[in-house]
């Protein structure tokens, strides 16, 4: 999957770089990366539309200037980047994400990835907040999708706290292929990964939990698929956007009938627990 690459330069640089992330964020760009003087932000090239871009609001604003630079980038392999200054992460003290390499813990749940060509090591906010949660939660024989599965990680916690039916889905070959070898790699490969995006859900009322730490605009534009999926009384946990995205989220989930229970954040980042009514 190719992506472009969009080396930004904002003047002066605050607040107006995280205006800017929020707008890129709104024509479609789902990653982001702060710099000394602005922000690398990446968009698939397929789903990139110029006109959209060109219409933010920031770039014809006269309080800051916009100068950019836009590369194409060729699938990455974050195993290479990862192993070059990777250190475990440690999650409320109750989990160990490390690479193989990393000696062994006595972490109450470890999980051993090795992220080849998908991204998802754990370093991101939104991964803390999603595995601050599953931690919290008691899965015990309880259904379980992970929708944008990365590397595995949500999966993988979710089946080591007793989750007995896991699908994964990813849209990307690489996460797909990814995620199959870290569930081998923990133990927990009953886990069903396929290669597809929400509409591959089929079913109704059949998880329990529904993870998706994806981007906002997908978010809004897939939650009917999610809602569709999920039982009664089943949570929908969501993640990938930033705090000052979260009304949106919020009042979208309730239109197919979603409570908030509970909100999270951490550095501008944000994460959501909804309960379906």
């Amino acid at each position: 999957m190719d992506y472009l690459e969009f080396n930004l330069r904002v003047s002066p640089l605050h607040p107006w770089r995280d205006v800017l992330i929020s707008e890129l964020g709104e024509v479609g760009f789902e990653s982001f990366d702060e710099t000394e003087n602005g922000v690398l932000a990446y968009v698939q090239t397929e789903l990139y539309d110029e006109a959209s871009f060109n219409k933010m609001l920031i770039l014809s604003n006269d309080l800051c200037q916009i100068k950019y630079k836009k590369n194409n980038v060729k699938p990455h392999n974050w195993n290479e980047e990862w192993e070059k200054n990777f250190n475990p992460i440690i999650v409320d003290d109750r989990c160990v994400i490390r690479a193989p390499f990393h000696n062994k813990t006595d972490a109450n749940y470890e999980i051993i990835i090795e992220p080849k060509m998908s991204f998802g090591t754990g370093h991101h906010e939104t991964t803390h907040l999603m595995t601050q949660y599953i931690l919290d939660a008691n899965l015990k024989d309880m259904s379980v999708m992970d929708m944008g599965c990365g590397t595995g990680i949500l999966a993988i916690l979710a089946a080591m706290k007793g989750a007995s039916n896991i699908d994964a889905i990813d849209i990307d070959e690489w996460s797909f292929e990814n995620s199959v070898e870290n569930a081998k790699r923990n133990n927990v490969d009953f886990i069903n990964v396929s290669q597809g995006d929400a509409n591959s859900i089929k079913g109704e009322n059949i998880y329990d939990l529904f993870i998706a730490n994806i981007n906002r605009n997908i978010l809004v534009n897939d939650m009917q698929h999610y809602a569709k999926s999920i039982k009664p009384g089943g949570n929908l946990l969501l993640s990938g956007f930033y705090e000052n995205d979260v009304d949106i989220l919020v009042t979208e989930a309730k239109k197919y009938n979603f409570k908030l229970i509970e909100k999270r954040e951490r550095n501008s980042w944000a994460a959501l627990k909804l309960e379906k009514k």
